[in-house]
């Protein structure tokens, strides 16, 4: 390399991997370091981001989860300049129990009633009139979110992209990392367009692959988990409106039904309301760009023929995303302990979208030695939660 190409690709910060994780805590960073971003696809959130059901839900995931949900709200309700449209639509979520399992839902809306104190128990006979497909004779009760959203993906993740280029950031897309390694307090990052880049810190966002790439940096293996979750969209009934429907969801997680108005999957336009529906499932795979699994698929339509009156069986499109998980399904933010320079963005897990706002600030103040934000720790948060180090 010439010198003029070493001064080019040297920067303070290299982020690998362009999905919403990636991104927004490259935006936080850019305020004040330079920034390269290196994404291995062609285009920026090929994978899992890009393939998002796109809901904003505060009763879901665990008590970290909730916390980093809550404090993400205020941002994605008002979004900086970067953001040229609203993110955030109404979108109300009705879970329910099954004969049998009221009292599991009792017990999960006395836990999150603190951070989400808008969120209440509804009888079988009100769920129906949330729900009408519903078949309220087979359920115990229903936990109603009035005040969850759904996201528009697109527009949250190109805002961070904005942003983060114009703070000075680089942005390259196929790019994939061949090789790292550190001399004389820098990474030196090789990718598959010839390329090296330079600088001290690293932070390895690579989605599904975050061991494979923390792997090359001599790191340990933060037991990461990609797991494999299909998508379907069908027709909505003539006679149902879905524009202030709920999005249903089995509180055991046997499928979940998201009205989808008139807007089609990925961004397409339909003659007719379409209902985006998923088994739900969690299987287990190697990184990849995943295909939806037709057994599964096959497997909610009898669930949801069951629990309600959508007995219709025609596919629209399928498709399928990878969620990745460490065991205890909360996210991987933090320095490394071993490797110098080395800070995991990862295992975000199906709450990436949602999230993302709080933990690109957490990620971006635990990279500058500062405290966590005031809104996230007084909501419980502390770093060890996140941090790397947890699994030692």
């Amino acid at each position: 390399m010439t010198t003029s190409e070493r001064e080019r690709n040297s920067t303070d910060v290299i982020v690998i991997g362009g999905g919403i994780g990636g991104v927004s805590l490259g935006y936080e960073l850019a305020s004040d370091r330079r920034v390269t971003l290196l994404e291995r696809e062609p285009t920026l959130a090929f994978h899992t981001t890009g393939r998002s059901a796109a809901l904003f839900l505060e009763t879901y995931g665990n008590s970290t989860i909730r916390a980093l949900t809550t404090a993400s709200r205020a941002f994605l309700v008002d979004p900086p300049e970067h953001f040229r449209t609203e993110l955030l639509a109404p979108r109300p979520l009705l879970q329910f129990a099954v004969i049998g399992r009221g009292d599991a839902l009792e017990a999960m809306y006395a836990d999150v009633s603190r951070l989400t104190p808008d969120a209440r128990l509804v009888s079988p006979t009100d769920a129906r009139t949330l729900f009408p497909p519903l078949r309220p004779e087979l359920i115990d009760c229903a936990l109603y979110e009035p005040h969850s959203m759904e996201v528009d993906v697109h527009a949250l993740h190109q805002g961070f992209v904005r942003g983060l280029r114009d703070r000075g950031g680089q942005v390259h897309t196929g790019a994939g990392v061949t090789q790292l390694g550190r001399v004389d307090g820098l990474w030196h990052v090789h990718t598959t367009d010839g390329s090296v880049h330079t600088a001290p810190l690293v932070v390895d966002a690579a989605g599904a692959w975050a061991d494979v790439v923390g792997g090359m940096a001599g790191a340990d293996p933060i037991g990461l988990v990609p797991m494999r979750r299909s998508v379907f969209m069908v027709a909505a009934p003539d006679d149902l409106d879905t524009a202030n429907l709920a999005t249903l969801s089995d509180m055991d997680e046997k499928f979940y039904i998201k009205p989808e108005g008139r807007s089609g999957a990925r961004g397409t336009t339909v003659g007719n309301a379409q209902l985006l529906c998923s088994p739900a499932d969690e299987t287990p795979t190697e990184p990849s760009d995943a295909r939806p699994d037709e057994l599964e698929i096959a497997r909610a339509f009898d669930d949801i023929a069951e629990a309600t009156t959508l007995t219709g069986r025609h596919l629209r499109s399928s498709w399928a995303g990878l969620r990745s998980f460490v065991p205890d399904r909360t996210p991987v933010v933090g320095f490394d302990r071993k490797v110098e320079g080395f800070f995991w963005c990862a295992g975000q897990g199906g709450y990436g979208i949602q999230t993302c706002a709080a933990l690109a600030r957490v990620g971006a103040s635990i990279v500058r030695g500062e405290p966590l934000p005031a809104d996230v720790t007084a909501r419980g948060l502390v770093e060890a939660d996140l941090s790397p180090g947890r699994f030692g």
